[in-house]
């Protein structure tokens, strides 16, 4: 077996194992944050979206519902700040809504660290070397993440993105899930100013 696909192997290894144990870890928080989703926002508890993981191959995610169904007079969704509840801007600053994807983690979706996947909308708008984020698996926590999450800029966001899908290693993961710790904690780069998370990536000028 080739070096990088040992790599992959034994982070594939880390990566499932890890999941399953947090998942029986964390199953108290799971439970909890499914009630208080039930009781102030309704069905469905979980939120599901086509995501592109590596090789930009489309997978479901899964995470915790955070907005609500509203729209204006003409019936269209309100935005993304109108729609979020108490509870979902709760859920999205201590990272609970990420935890259900550690059940895509043990799929084999995405892994416990890499760049996030994010919409498949996207994908067309992304520059030649912007793709190559792609070119390792999407993680729950990433390079980015703790480098500013939501609070830097796309053009940001996607250098680190590319810089760590040069660089990984299982060393430089462990590192950045360290790291998230304290990111969580700190909630820091939760939101972009004057948004719920990111405004919409329209691409990068040329």
């Amino acid at each position: 077996m080739k070096q990088a696909g040992w790599r992959f192997f034994v982070k594939s290894a880390v990566d499932r194992s890890a999941a399953l144990v947090g998942l029986v870890a964390v199953s108290p928080v799971l439970v909890g944050a499914a009630a208080a989703v039930r009781v102030t926002m309704g069905s469905p508890v979980f939120f599901r979206q086509k995501r592109p993981g590596r090789a930009e191959q489309l997978f479901d995610i899964v995470k915790f519902r955070t907005m609500r169904e509203a729209f204006d007079a003409d019936g269209r969704p309100l935005s993304d700040a109108e729609r979020l509840t108490a509870v979902g801007r709760w859920l999205r600053a201590t990272s609970i809504d990420e935890l259900p994807q550690l059940w895509n983690v043990l799929r084999g979706d995405i892994s416990l660290v890499g760049p996030r996947p994010l919409l498949v909308r996207y994908l067309p708008r992304y520059s030649t070397e912007q793709r190559r984020r792609h070119d390792v698996m999407p993680g729950i926590t990433g390079w980015a993440q703790i480098h500013g999450r939501n609070a830097i800029s796309w053009e940001e966001k996607f250098d680190l993105d590319v810089w760590y899908a040069d660089h990984w290693s299982l060393a430089l993961d462990a590192r950045i899930l360290w790291h998230t710790v304290g990111s969580v904690l700190r909630r820091d780069g939760v939101s972009s100013d004057g948004h719920a998370t990111m405004p919409e990536f329209e691409g990068t000028p040329a």
